[in-house]
């Protein structure tokens, strides 16, 4: 299932996409929802820490923004997790699979007393019927995602520009995905578990497509934005006596400015104020970048005229420095005592920064359009494509066999509950309907449960680990939500963060659209695309489950009501009434009527 990404968060920040990359990138407002904050970008908030970068208005853009960034974090259920581990209510989590073995052990019994044996295999020769066909149908739409690489590769290389024309080629080859996809699963007249599977699966890679497609076109816009920046500076640099001059201009007032600074202090004794060049280049850490800017500014400061001459061919695009010493030295020109030049030179180092990635690696685009960078994103459970992402040191064995055991029993009792109790229940149009509702309520809650752990904590953790990929906050505590709107940004965060970013967010920043339009058109895209995997799974078109979507967002303007938010037993009490109900309801209305 999708869900839909609103939360109490966007209403305080716009900013709560997980990086200020792709469009969702001009936001105004950052958080409010922090209860404490840092001097280095931390906000603790009550549902963990946010790490934020300092804030900055671009001139192009004339937008604050703030950039989230992905983090080492584990998912509430991991034994390894230190927070949970001591969680005062970790011994009901043993009492629930301890209660639901013996559950599934007593049905094995009775089921043998009554029939003669433990389990019917109906449900297994009904999903695993076309098996070898379904595999090769999946294997090729996962290999058809291989595409985006040589498209992206032509847009960094500026033969085709993302706005408009890429991002129109995009959407028109993600649309047809989707369409062969649903088409093949109709002429194939699938079961409900292999055109439910393959279509869920093809949102999925549609999905990864778009957000790497996405943000390597809003790079490309980004990267040619800073090219025009710093041609501005250096014309900007002509009426301050030309790039030498400006660079000595800088370096001076950055000396002077750093020793007031040292001056408003009290410097111990045998203490010396540092030289220009070591103001100027302690904030290096690459040695090679230091070496080029040291030679660079001995050329500006008089070496020789050859030396000059050597530099001004450089910083011309000439000498060959590359984007590295380019940055270097619009950081010196950030302290030019000229406003202009020192407000193109910081311009030029925020958009510069958008196209490094915060990591250690510091992959720097388009550096990382490669048939193994694409490789590895589509292996890292997330739909939400980065430069970089923070990664393990190691893959451990023993990690990926316990996933494994963890998915295989977990099915064992996802498929008991199916074929004990959900399919001989199904329900027909001569049934009480509340009768319907009352038998499928329990049944669908454990089958919900059951596919939730083994989707987000099994199998989402096991390719986690295979990939290096440290950020395993699939979800967060939803079992505690007190309203739909908290639920559905809390139960599946990749969904929750690729709409947020790319449709809530984007359509704020493309297109200017007041927050409840943005919120209208991400339920409504949302809404379409569970209707849709619902017409697929029951062959009907009903539109039950697009209403009962659309219906969330007055209800979630009531629950924000302070009376009602005040009262958080209350709200949980009626969040967990309406899963109960949801998923018979949804039963019911499709199957019998």
């Amino acid at each position: 299932m999708l869900s839909v990404p609103l939360s109490h968060q966007e209403k305080s920040s716009d900013a709560t996409n997980q990086k200020a990359s792709p469009p969702s990138q001009g936001f105004q407002d950052t958080g409010t929802t922090a209860v404490s904050h840092s001097e280095d970008g931390r906000f603790a908030t009550t549902e963990g820490t946010i790490y934020v970068s300092k804030p900055f208005r671009s001139r192009t853009t004339k937008k604050l923004r703030a950039m989230i960034t992905f983090e080492a974090r584990k998912t509430h259920f991991d034994i390894t997790n230190e927070a949970s581990g001591t969680n005062e209510f970790r011994g009901f989590f043993t009492l629930f699979w301890i209660s639901l073995f013996l559950f599934t052990v007593q049905t094995y019994i009775a089921s043998l007393e009554a029939k003669g044996y433990a389990l019917e295999f109906a449900f297994a020769m009904m999903f695993s019927r076309h098996a070898i066909t379904l595999a090769l149908s999946d294997a090729l739409l996962v290999t058809t995602t291989v595409l985006c690489v040589p498209f992206v590769k032509a847009i960094s290389k500026g033969w085709i520009r993302y706005y408009w024309t890429g991002a129109i080629l995009q959407h028109i080859f993600q649309a047809c995905v989707l369409l062969v996809t649903v088409t093949w699963t109709f002429h194939r007249q699938w079961p409900w578990v292999q055109s439910g599977f393959l279509t869920l699966h093809s949102f999925v890679m549609i999905m990864k497509m778009h957000s790497y497609v996405s943000v390597n076109g809003y790079l490309q816009g980004i990267s040619k934005r800073s090219k025009n920046v710093l041609a501005e500076l250096k014309c900007a640099t002509v009426s301050v006596g030309g790039w030498e001059q400006a660079l000595r201009d800088a370096t001076s007032k950055r000396a002077k400015v750093e020793a007031q600074a040292t001056d408003d202090v009290s410097t111990p004794m045998g203490m010396s104020t540092p030289d220009v060049d070591g103001m100027l280049m302690k904030s290096f850490t690459d040695p090679g970048t230091a070496s080029a800017l040291r030679q660079r500014l001995a050329a500006v400061c008089g070496s020789s005229d050859e030396n000059t001459e050597n530099e001004r061919k450089a910083l011309n695009g000439g000498g060959g420095g590359g984007e590295i010493v380019e940055v270097s030295i619009a950081d010196a020109l950030a302290f030019h005592p000229d406003e202009l030049v020192a407000g193109l030179a910081k311009e030029f180092l925020d958009l510069d920064s958008e196209l490094v990635s915060t990591g250690p690696e510091r992959v720097r685009w388009p550096e990382n359009v490669t048939l193994w960078n694409f490789a590895v994103y589509q292996l890292i459970p997330t739909l939400v494509y980065e430069l970089e992402y923070p990664r393990t040191d190691r893959i451990r064995p023993i990690y990926i066999f316990e996933k494994t055991v963890a998915f295989m029993g977990s099915f064992v009792l996802l498929y008991t509950v199916t074929e004990s109790f959900i399919i001989p229940l199904t329900p027909t149009p001569d049934q009480s309907f509340f009768r319907s509702l009352l038998d499928l309520a329990l049944p669908f809650m454990m089958a919900f449960l059951l596919l939730f752990y083994i989707i987000f904590e099994c199998i989402c953790n096991g390719f986690a680990e295979l990939s290096y990929f440290a950020d395993r906050q699939f979800y967060e505590d939803w079992w505690n939500s007190t309203s739909w709107e908290e639920f559905s940004r809390k139960w599946n965060k990749p969904v929750h963060t690729f709409l947020l970013r790319h449709v809530y967010a984007s359509t704020r920043a493309s297109y200017g659209l007041s927050r409840t339009t943005a919120m209208f058109i991400t339920f409504f895209l949302s809404a379409i695309a569970h209707e849709l995997v619902m017409t697929i799974v029951t062959k009907k078109i009903r539109m039950y489950l697009f209403l009962m979507q659309i219906i969330q967002i007055p209800l979630i303007m009531v629950c924000r009501a302070p009376v009602i938010q005040r009262n958080k037993l209350m709200g949980n009490v009626v969040f967990w009434l309406g899963l109960y109900a949801g998923f018979p309801l949804l039963c019911v209305a499709y199957v019998a009527y």
